[in-house]
């Protein structure tokens, strides 16, 4: 994780090449498709563009849409979970008949659907993304928040004449913290993984913007046979960042729950 962050913030100093230029050989014609060498350490693509400078500029995109993406449906599960969760009742039944439904549809269907409605830009895909993980983070919250509220302390606040405003914010926030920040982590490599995918089928970042997912689907699947580099490396790249997402979501569990603490 501290390496993507490190190589988006850096990208401009790491990346050998500029990822949108067409590198021409001494006849001024691109250097299409070459393999991995001294000069490409990564190869070429079929247009001449060096495939290490546009993975190392595409992971500025991934950093992008997972953080804000997982902060605005996470953030947004949240507040569905505490109204959900606290009130009960009649706003809790709308609210998860909503969820319900939402969660019905295939994440990865419904951002082709919103998507195929919205069009192509970085900021419709941050928020379909959003609203693929706000129902599963709703419902993890409300169910953290039922249990929160049979707490003494909840209902010491009440007797003091807390609002429930005041209650929710100061009592029970804090103590399903630790749940909302597993799932944020956890939804981070999801996040990415949505975002190569749309890219993958044409519906993601519009080229010529460096993303792993269409050079995965573009390039990369025409050229398969050909030019296997063009596929291999973003693959790899998106394998490597989902991996370490997860494995940080499934340590601060670990962390935070006390039962899993001693393992």
């Amino acid at each position: 994780m501290l390496a993507l962050v490190l190589v988006a913030i850096l990208a401009p100093v790491l990346a050998p090449r500029d990822p949108y230029a067409f590198n021409l050989n001494e006849r001024g014609l691109p250097i299409r498709m070459q393999a991995p060498s001294v000069a490409f350490p990564l190869g070429t693509d079929p247009l001449g563009r060096d495939v290490l400078s546009r993975i190392v500029y595409g992971s500025r995109v991934s950093l992008i849409v997972g953080f804000a993406s997982v902060v605005i449906g996470t953030l947004l599960g949240t507040v569905l979970g505490l109204v959900s969760g606290y009130w009960e009742g009649r706003p809790d039944s709308v609210i998860q008949r909503a969820v319900d439904t939402a969660m019905s549809v295939p994440g990865i269907v419904l951002a082709l659907a919103v998507m195929s409605v919205l069009g192509q830009s970085l900021v419709n895909i941050i928020l379909v993304i959003a609203l693929v993980i706000a129902p599963g983070a709703s419902r993890v919250v409300r169910g953290t928040v039922l249990a929160v509220k049979q707490e003494t302390f909840v209902d010491a606040a009440q007797a003091l004449g807390a609002s429930p405003g005041r209650v929710v914010a100061r009592h029970v926030l804090p103590n399903v913290f630790a749940p909302i920040l597993v799932i944020a982590t956890v939804w981070l490599g999801n996040a990415i993984v949505i975002e190569a995918a749309l890219s993958f089928l044409g519906l993601g970042t519009p080229p010529p913007t460096p993303t792993w997912g269409g050079m995965l689907g573009g390039e990369g699947r025409r050229n398969l046979e050909t030019a296997p580099h063009l596929a291999i490396f973003p693959g790899v790249a998106i394998s490597v960042v989902v991996l370490a997402f997860n494995m940080l979501g499934d340590a601060l569990r670990d962390l935070l729950d006390p039962r899993l603490r001693n393992r």
